[in-house]
C-alpha cells in the first residue's frame, strides 16, 4: 500500500473479529464456540480453506495474496455458508458474500478536526434513504451546504447497519459493522463525514445494541449471542451477563469504537437503552461509555441515549461539569407536552400529559429540570417513572418538536404542520430552538415538508401479512386511536410497500415555493438568534439552574440561571385565549411571537428575555 502524504490521514480500527488486511495477506477471524470446525470460501475459488481452532471458540486463518475487494463466506460444519457477522461491507446484501475492506485506502482531509463543544450542538436527524431522492450517502453529502446555511452543527444519521431488503428505518440492522449497501460503500459514508467536518459540522450515528433485526443475523448459529435469562421486546435478550458474555460485550464495544475511530463519527446515539438487561457488576452501558471516552481523550465525543425510564444516573456530571457516562438524553416528556398542547391529542402516550390543570406545570418542570415525571405515578401506565433530574444542567437533554418516532408512529406518518395550526407550531418552534436544552430538528421540518414519514420495513414476501397485522396492532397505542376525527388504524399505510418508502422522500423542490420558503426563513432566524444569544450563555451552566411558575392552565414562566451569570426567561401561553395576570416582564426582549405587555400574554404567545 502506498504511504499517505504528511498532509493527509488514514484511519483503521484493529478488531479482534472479521477480515483484517495485512501486508500481502488478510487475517480472517471468527468467534464460533458452537462450531468445532470452520472453513472459508473465497469467491472464485473451488477449494475451501480450513480455519484453525485457537481456543475459547475462536477460529483463525491468514491467507497470503488476498487483499481488499476479495469476496468471502464462512462455511459451517453442516455445509451452510454464511456471511461474516462482523463484515465491513455486504455488496450483495445481507445474505450475500462479504467483502474484504482495507480502510487505509480512504484518505481523510480532516486532520485538525477535534469536534465541537456540546453546548454548540444544533442537531438535525436524517434518514439516508429518504433524505434525498437517490437515498445514498453521496446524495446526502450534496445537501450539506443547505444544513450549514441553516445553522446546523450536528448531523445525526438514523441507523445504517446492514439490514434485509431495500428499505428500512434502520432499527432492524443485523450486522453491526457494515453500512448498508443500499446507501453506498463504506468509503461513501466516510466521504460524507469528511465533507461535514470541512463545514464544521459534527456527525453522530444512531446505533442499536438492544437487539438484532429478524433477518440476516447469523450469530445465534455459531455463538451464545442471546440469553434466556432476560427477555426483551424482541424476544430473547442479548447476552450481556451469561456464559460467553465477555465476548458479546466486546462485540458491542468493538462496534462502537469502530464507528468512532474508523469512520471518525463525533458521537453515537444509543437506541432504547432501557431495554438492555445486564446484571453484570459493570453494566454494559458503563463499560461502553468508559471505553469510548478513553479512546479519544483529546477531542469532543458526545454520547446520547434514548431511555424511556428517565434514569438520571446515566446523565450525571463530574466535579468539572463533564459527563461521567452519557452527554444527554432525548427528552420525550417535553415533546409530548408540547405536542399535546398544540394538537389537543390526549390518547395513546399523550394520555399522561393531558391534564390541563397540570400540563403547564409539567411543561415548566420539564423545561426547567429535564423530566416531567421524576418518580411519580403515571396515571395511564399505572407505574412510577423517572428520577429527580433538577441537578442536571439543561444541556443534559435533547429537546425537539418532531423526531422519527413521533412522526413515524402515527397512522399515516403525518407531520405536525398537517395536524396543528401554524401559530401553534411556530410557538413550539420558538420554545425548543431557543431553550437551554439542546435542540434537534427532524429532516424537512425546517421548510414544513409536505411529505410524511411513515414506518417502512422491507421483509420477505411470506411475512408481509404478518408485519401489516402487527403494525395495526401497534398503532392501537397511537394518539389517533379511538379518536373519531382521525384516521382509523385500518387506513394505516402498508409498511412493507416500496410506495410507502418512496412517499417519505423529501420534497426538496418546495424550498423555492411558499409557504415552505417562509418556514425556512423562520427557522433560520431562530437558529441565528440561538447562536448569538443562547449558546454563549450555556457554557459553565450548572444543575439546579431552572425554576418555573404556573401562570394559568396553559401558561408558564420558566427561568434559568445561565453560565455567564445572566438570567434567561421564557413567558409562554400555549392557548387560543389571552392570559391575564402575567407578572412584570423583566429583561431585554430577545424574541416575541404574538402579543405581550406588562399584564397579558396573547394567544400562542412566546416571549424570551435575558437579564444580565
Amino acid at each position: 500500500m502506498q504511504r499517505p502524504s504528511p498532509d493527509t490521514i488514514v484511519r483503521s480500527h484493529k478488531m479482534r473479529f472479521g477480515a483484517e488486511v495485512r501486508n500481502g495477506s488478510t487475517r480472517f477471524k471468527i468467534w464460533a464456540p458452537k462450531c468445532k470446525t470452520m472453513k472459508l470460501r473465497l469467491k472464485g475459488r473451488r477449494s475451501l480453506i480450513e480455519l484453525e481452532a485457537i481456543g475459547d471458540g475462536w477460529h483463525r486463518v491468514d491467507v497470503e495474496g488476498v487483499g481488499a475487494g476479495t469476496l468471502y463466506r464462512y462455511v459451517l460444519p453442516d455445509g451452510t455458508a454464511i456471511p461474516d457477522p462482523t463484515s465491513r461491507h455486504q455488496p450483495e446484501g445481507i445474505n450475500g458474500f462479504s467483502e474484504v475492506i482495507d480502510p487505509r485506502t480512504f484518505v481523510w482531509t480532516d486532520r485538525d478536526w477535534k469536534g465541537r463543544p456540546w453546548e454548540e450542538a444544533i442537531v438535525y436527524e436524517l434518514h439516508v434513504g429518504t433524505f434525498t431522492e437517490e437515498g445514498t450517502f453521496a446524495a446526502a453529502a450534496s445537501k450539506l451546504d443547505h444544513l450549514a446555511d441553516l445553522g446546523v452543527t450536528v448531523v445525526q444519521i438514523m441507523p445504517v447497519a446492514e439490514f434485509y431488503g431495500k428499505f428500512n428505518w434502520g432499527y432492524d440492522g443485523a450486522m453491526w459493522f457494515a453500512p448498508s449497501a443500499n446507501y453506498g460503500r463504506p468509503e461513501d459514508l466516510k466521504a460524507f463525514i469528511d465533507a461535514a467536518h470541512r463545514r464544521s459540522m459534527m456527525v453522530f450515528l444512531d446505533v442499536v445494541y438492544n437487539h438484532f433485526g429478524p433477518h440476516g443475523n447469523y450469530l445465534p448459529d455459531i455463538a451464545p449471542i442471546f440469553t434466556k435469562k432476560h427477555e426483551s421486546p424482541w424476544g430473547e435478550a442479548i447476552n450481556f451477563d451469561g456464559p460467553g458474555a465477555e465476548v458479546v460485550r466486546e462485540l458491542v464495544v468493538e462496534s462502537a469504537l469502530y464507528w468512532t475511530s474508523e469512520f471518525n463519527f463525533d458521537g453515537l446515539r444509543l437506541d432504547a437503552v432501557h431495554t438492555i438487561a445486564d446484571d453484570a457488576p459493570t453494566h454494559i452501558l458503563e463499560l461502553l461509555s468508559a471505553r469510548i471516552r478513553a479512546s479519544r481523550p483529546h477531542r469532543h465525543t458526545h454520547l446520547i441515549v434514548e431511555n424511556s425510564d428517565n434514569q438520571e444516573v446515566w446523565l450525571r456530571r463530574n466535579s468539572g461539569s463533564e459527563p461521567v457516562h452519557y452527554t444527554a438524553q432525548w427528552n420525550d416528556d417535553v415533546h409530548h407536552l408540547l405536542h399535546a398542547a398544540a394538537t389537543g391529542e390526549n390518547t395513546g402516550y399523550y394520555a399522561d400529559f393531558d391534564n390541563f390543570e397540570e400540563r403547564s406545570g409539567m411543561l415548566g418542570r420539564a423545561l426547567a429540570e429535564g423530566f416531567a415525571y421524576q418518580g411519580e405515578m403515571k396515571p395511564h401506565e399505572g407505574m412510577k417513572r423517572g428520577e429527580p433530574s433538577g441537578g442536571l444542567p439543561a444541556t443534559a437533554f435533547v429537546i425537539y418538536m418532531q423526531d422519527h418516532d413521533q412522526v413515524g408512529n402515527r397512522v399515516k406518518g403525518d407531520r405536525i404542520t398537517n395536524i396543528a395550526h401554524n401559530d401553534a407550531v411556530k410557538a413550539l418552534t420558538a420554545i425548543y430552538l431557543l431553550s437551554p436544552q439542546i435542540p434537534m430538528l427532524f429532516q424537512g421540518e425546517e421548510w414544513a415538508s409536505s411529505r410524511p414519514f411513515p414506518f417502512f420495513s422491507d421483509v420477505p414476501v411470506e411475512l408481509r401479512d404478518t408485519i401489516r397485522k402487527g403494525r395495526q396492532e401497534e398503532l392501537k397505542s397511537a394518539p389517533e386511536y379511538e379518536d373519531p376525527d382521525k384516521p382509523n388504524i385500518d387506513e394505516a399505510v402498508d409498511p412493507t410497500s416500496a410506495k410507502t418508502f418512496a412517499s417519505a422522500k423529501l420534497d426538496w423542490p418546495n424550498l423555492k415555493h411558499e409557504p415552505h420558503k417562509s418556514w425556512l426563513q423562520h427557522y433560520r432566524s431562530l437558529i441565528d438568534l440561538r447562536r448569538m444569544e443562547i449558546i454563549p450563555r450555556l457554557f459553565d451552566q450548572n444543575g439546579f439552574a431552572g425554576k418555573y411558575e404556573l401562570l394559568g392552565l396553559k401558561s408558564v414562566l420558566v427561568t434559568w440561571a445561565m453560565g455567564d451569570g445572566s438570567t434567561l426567561r421564557l413567558y409562554a401561553n400555549l392557548s387560543e385565549e389571552t392570559q391575564e395576570g402575567v407578572p412584570a416582564i423583566r429583561g431585554r426582549r430577545l424574541f416575541l411571537q404574538g402579543y405581550a405587555d406588562e399584564a397579558r400574554l396573547g394567544p400562542w404567545t412566546i416571549l424570551w428575555t435575558v437579564e444580565v
